[in-house]
């Protein structure tokens, strides 16, 4: 069932998703960055653990993922350091992502060869 879960809740990020970018004027990047701050805002509140625990990967892979991701390395941080935690944690807790992101990149810059639209 956690796959039904998980296919559910990924699936209904990817309707929201999709419906904004319907139906309304808004950029695909302000969309995702939509995305980053609504997991950031679940996170702080709390929402986000229950969703995360309901649905596995299906709310962990997505962007609002990376919020919640951010939110939960600050709140670990400033437990340990104090007030500097809230500086380094959300870079700490989003580095592996941004690096994956980056070598993904450059793999596939390798890989194909630019052209002018």
């Amino acid at each position: 069932m956690i796959y039904l879960y998980a296919f559910l809740v990924g699936g209904a990020f990817c309707l929201i998703g999709q419906v904004l970018i319907d139906r309304t004027r808004l950029t695909p990047a302000r969309i995702l960055v939509g995305f980053v701050v609504a997991g950031v805002i679940l996170g702080a509140t709390g929402v986000y653990k229950y969703i995360a625990d309901f649905a596995g990967c299906g709310a962990s892979v997505p962007l609002t993922g990376f919020g919640n991701a951010l939110v939960e390395g600050t709140r670990k941080a400033v437990d340990e350091q104090g007030l500097l935690g809230a500086f380094t944690g959300p870079l700490t807790a989003g580095s592996a992502g941004i690096l994956a992101a980056v070598m993904s990149g450059l793999a596939v810059s390798f890989l194909t060869k630019p052209r002018a639209k």
